[in-house]
């Protein structure tokens, strides 16, 4: 099992390949002859209804800068150190609060917290969906999505374990703070990640993602994965679209369980580095996460 700690790197160094400097997005077109949902079955849930620290048995912690797995700024150049303080994730009120700081801690100058159901909630295909409300500011890069359980495969006569791009990821909801009325969703895989990652804005009309709460999902099958914002389909991704997209290079590789990740990243080569304009501190708040088959 000698990849372990490659994967642990390729899983954070998504990171890098989220959405990377050269995304190129298509533009939002919604397509209103489609059916938004079909799965009803909620199979997990939380709504933070409990103040404190977030569920343990829904959620463990990232810590860190990334330095100990060899990727200083998760290999993305990002500012913050993931701690499990209550000053970075915590339950209050009804919702969870996912809080980036202004600060000096353990060599960095900038504080957030990382939270993934890895190893408690892991499932192939479904209805995944959280309603959420968004920071505002340069250098702000809050995120919900998902990446693949890695399987232990033979190379060279040894178990290793999977890496990313093979594990696939699939980005519910990223968001940039200065661009307050745009969110993308993204799928990566072999022959389609980072740069080259198959990704579509949506745009939200004559409203802002950081002033109320807004529902962003995916309804996932073996044969697609259907992004929407509020009940609205931006985007729907099939096999057929992987091939085309990649030239036939791409490897559909969504047919395993994924866990879900909900992060806010600080600066980094995406969204660039916060400004003197830029308040801190700020929160991603999140009134629910629900998942469906």
């Amino acid at each position: 099992m000698k990849s372990i700690f490659n994967y642990i790197i390729y899983k954070y160094a998504a990171t890098i390949f989220l959405t990377g400097l050269l995304l190129v997005f298509i533009g939002c077109d919604l397509d209103e002859t489609q059916e938004v949902t079909t799965l009803d079955n909620l199979v997990w849930s939380d709504e933070f209804d409990v103040d404190g620290a977030p569920n343990s048995q829904n959620w463990n912690y990232d810590i860190g800068d990334g330095t100990a797995e060899n990727i200083p700024g998760w290999g993305n150049n990002e500012l913050q150190y993931y701690t499990d303080r209550p000053e970075n994730a915590v339950v209050e009120n009804g919702v969870l609060l996912i809080t980036a700081r202004q600060e000096s801690f353990e060599n960095r100058n900038y504080t957030s917290a990382r939270l993934t159901t890895e190893g408690l909630l892991e499932q192939q295909y479904g209805r995944f969906e959280a309603r959420i409300r968004l920071p505002y500011g340069q250098g702000y890069w809050p995120a919900f999505w998902l990446l693949g359980v890695p399987e232990t495969i033979m190379v060279d006569g040894e178990e290793v374990l999977e890496e990313w791009p093979a594990v696939g990821e699939i980005d519910i909801m990223e968001y940039l703070g200065d661009e307050p009325t745009n969110v993308f969703g993204t799928l990566h895989g072999p022959g389609f990640s980072g740069a080259e990652s198959i990704s579509k804005e949506f745009t939200l009309e004559n409203d802002r993602f950081d002033t109320g709460f807004h529902v962003f999902g995916i309804e996932w099958s073996p044969t697609s994965v259907n992004f929407y914002v509020d009940g609205n389909i931006y985007q729907t991704l099939t096999r057929e679209d992987i091939a085309e997209e990649t030239d036939g290079e791409g490897e559909w590789v969504f047919d395993r369980p994924f866990y879900i990740l909900l992060n806010v990243a600080v600066g980094g080569n995406l969204p660039g580095n916060p400004t003197s304009e830029t308040v801190f501190p700020q929160s991603m708040i999140v009134d629910y996460v629900r998942v469906y088959n």
